[in-house]
């Protein structure tokens, strides 16, 4: 007798219906990982091997054509660097000011919950709402940014000033989120930590660096490993703020952009898949390395 064989005799009928039960309420979100994630990822690999047919119809394996073509051409890599640029932006200042903000927010101040609403709001904002205000702000003609200032910068069509343009977007729409991790982390440091630094005359920006940043650093390795991620994978933003005919959006196109136009409008799904499944092996050489070094400087209490 097996050993999976005794186990089921042993099972009651209570616990036989229990476990039925149990696999029919997790059936539904196992259905929808295999249909929805990861069939496609598999699919999409598959695809990054051929070309599409004529009129779109079938696939016609090539071996690694695509991936060379992609790794050999200048625009994959213009567009890498593109992404890598606004990464460099929205990560570390979403990451600071977030900070700054769930300190300041953690203490007991006249209206807190409501400042905290509104610095979370971006992040229930349709995206397109976003893109249209942005745009109306950027505006270098009538927008409200030139005509506050009194400048006449073309803040999305100079290609010089566009990708930061961009990334100021990406960071007003991320730092809430990231407070609000950082404000459930703050709630987890033991508020003795404080009163004996206080006792030690320790001052406040010296309990800052000292008791704050160390016992944060796993929410704040959770949130530098994610909004990287996220950064890599940029494209709403870059698809709706910029237009097709606007000059400055080869300096602003990501990777995943770049994916879309061809995938999508060119019709030509093996090169677009090849794109994003290289960039899907970037980023897993950036978690395995951000992984590793966890151990270094992430502090667990």
């Amino acid at each position: 007798m097996s050993r999976a064989q005794g186990l089921s005799r042993k099972m009651s009928k209570a616990q036989k219906n229990e476990a039925i039960w149990g696999l029919a309420f997790v059936m539904p979100t196992m259905i929808g990982l295999i249909v929805l994630n990861f069939y496609p990822i598999f699919y999409t690999i598959y695809q990054s091997f051929c070309r599409t047919g004529d009129f779109g119809r079938g696939n016609v394996f090539i071996g690694l054509t695509n991936y060379v073509n992609v790794l050999t051409g200048g625009e994959f890599w213009g567009s890498l660097l593109n992404t890598v640029k606004y990464a460099i932006i929205e990560v570390p200042f979403s990451l600071v000011l977030a900070l700054l903000l769930a300190v300041f927010l953690n203490r007991k101040i006249a209206f807190r919950g409501g400042y905290r609403t509104i610095f979370f709001l971006p992040m229930v904002c349709a995206p397109a709402a976003v893109a249209m205000v942005w745009k109306f702000l950027y505006n270098q003609n009538f927008g409200l940014l030139n005509n506050l200032f009194g400048t006449d910068i073309a803040w999305i069509s100079d290609p010089n000033v566009a990708w930061i343009s961009i990334g100021i977007i990406g960071v007003w729409s991320i730092v809430g989120y990231n407070m609000i991790l950082f404000l459930s982390g703050l709630q987890e440091i033991p508020h003795d930590y404080y009163e004996a630094a206080d006792i030690d005359g320790a001052t406040g920006i010296r309990q800052f660096f000292y008791i704050t940043v160390p016992l944060l650093s796993p929410t704040t390795f959770f949130i530098l490993q994610t909004r990287i991620i996220g950064a890599l994978q940029i494209f709403d933003l870059v698809y709706m703020v910029m237009d097709e005919t606007n000059q400055a959006l080869s300096s602003v196109q990501s990777v995943v952009y770049l994916f879309y136009k061809y995938a999508f409008t060119n019709g030509d799904r093996g090169y677009g898949a090849a794109i994003v499944v290289s960039m899907l092996v970037i980023i897993m050489i950036i978690t395995f390395v951000l992984q590793k070094s966890e151990k270094k400087w992430v502090f667990y209490n």
